[in-house]
């Protein structure tokens, strides 16, 4: 990007607003894989101080999204198929126990409600990167909805690489626009009948259909 080009952000405070921009073009790979960010680059690009980008470039590394190297330079990572198979290894053995937990109590969570009517909409109109969005909220308010802060912190530190895969890769483009949102109703009605086991299976299989998209991509087929 030209050294003239100024980005301009919104009206939150000033990390908060950097950081979600940032964000948002790392996860639909306006700054791609292997890219690096610097505190000089964003402040020039953003026209902001050097500790609002140092700020912002912190809370991206802690998502995961970004990854400092041995000279400590933030990179966007690259996910190669081992360390996507250890992801979905991590992400699947802390999301069945969330659903599994939230079964014994037979209710649905109205965040993952939300998010599932947002998934419904957004497969409707074709809308990508919001099915994204509110695929990354609907497993997020899974976890948080178990009230484990220790599960939540679990699910926190992979959750950035998660929607990193997701938006990056854009391996939901493999299915048919509601067969993500067709496989969470199911992880949905699982819950809200109590059944446990249901519950734990459904989301495996929604997570394995979503590795093996996502491996396919990897690979080129």
């Amino acid at each position: 990007m030209s050294t003239e080009a100024r980005l301009e952000l919104g009206p939150s405070s000033l990390t908060d607003a950097l950081y979600e921009s940032i964000r948002k073009r790392i996860v639909n790979g306006e700054i791609p894989q292997g890219e690096k960010l610097t505190e000089v680059r964003l402040a020039t690009e953003y026209n902001v101080a050097r500790p609002t980008a140092k700020a912002a470039l912190e809370r991206l590394t802690a998502l995961g999204l970004l990854r400092r190297t041995a000279h400590k330079t933030a990179v966007v990572p690259v996910l190669d198929e081992a360390e996507i198979r250890d992801l979905f290894f991590s992400r699947m053995t802390i999301e069945k126990a969330a659903v599994s937990a939230l079964a014994a109590t037979g209710e649905v969570p109205a965040d993952a409600a939300r998010a599932q009517v947002a998934i419904e909409y957004a497969a409707r109109d074709r809308l990508f990167e919001n099915q994204v969005e509110a695929d990354i909220a609907f497993h997020t308010a899974l976890v948080a909805a178990v009230g484990s802060r220790r599960l939540t912190r679990m699910h926190e530190l992979i959750i950035g690489e998660v929607h990193l895969t997701m938006g990056q890769y854009q391996a939901h483009r493999k299915a048919a626009p509601t067969t993500v949102a067709e496989e969470h109703a199911a992880i949905l009605e699982a819950i809200q009948q109590g059944d446990s086991s249901a519950a734990a299976d459904h989301l495996a299989y929604h997570l394995e259909q979503a590795q093996g998209r996502l491996l396919s991509t990897l690979s080129g087929d």
